[in-house]
């Protein structure tokens, strides 16, 4: 058990290290730097820790990616920053990578197979699976984000009332 929890911690602070990264490739300032690695963090948290629960990589990423959402409304009213610069780095490494190279490796694979029938619908199951798989963790990622962000900002991130 200690075992997992260690592992869950160990990628949970990669994520942040990975969302810190591309919050200073995108110039983030300053007093958002630590909000960005915690999101991050929390972020992996939640899609890994539900992912060791069995729960579909599309709903961890989404459920993830609305922690996020939800949480940088505040933060940006605190930090009096707009809410995408605590947002977007966070959400940026679980972009489903690994999908989108099994995809195009099925692919591939598919054009280049000569011969055995069973091999060519594996991998054309191969292609839809991983394919629809990255397809619904982007659109998961966009609207998990995004969603908050429409239905809890009125006019301005400085109107909300904590």
């Amino acid at each position: 058990m200690s075992d997992i929890i260690l592992k869950l911690l160990e990628v949970s602070f990669w994520s942040g290290a990975a969302a810190l990264g591309f919050g200073i490739l995108f110039n983030i300032p300053r007093s958002a730097i630590f909000t960005v690695f915690a999101l991050g963090f929390c972020a992996g948290l939640i899609k890994f820790g539900l992912m060791h629960f069995h729960v579909h990589v599309v709903l961890g990423s989404f459920l993830a990616a609305f922690f996020v959402g939800i949480i940088s409304i505040p933060m940006a009213h605190k930090i009096h920053q707009p809410p995408v610069v605590f947002s977007i780095p966070p959400v940026i490494p679980m972009i489903p990578g690994y999908f989108a190279y099994e995809t195009v490796l099925s692919v591939m694979n598919f054009i280049f197979m000569e011969g055995d029938a069973s091999k060519r619908i594996a991998l054309i199951d191969a292609i839809f699976t991983n394919g629809f798989t990255m397809v619904f963790v982007l659109i998961s990622l966009t609207v998990g984000v995004a969603l908050p962000m429409l239905l809890l900002k009125k006019n301005s991130v400085k109107k909300i009332e904590l």
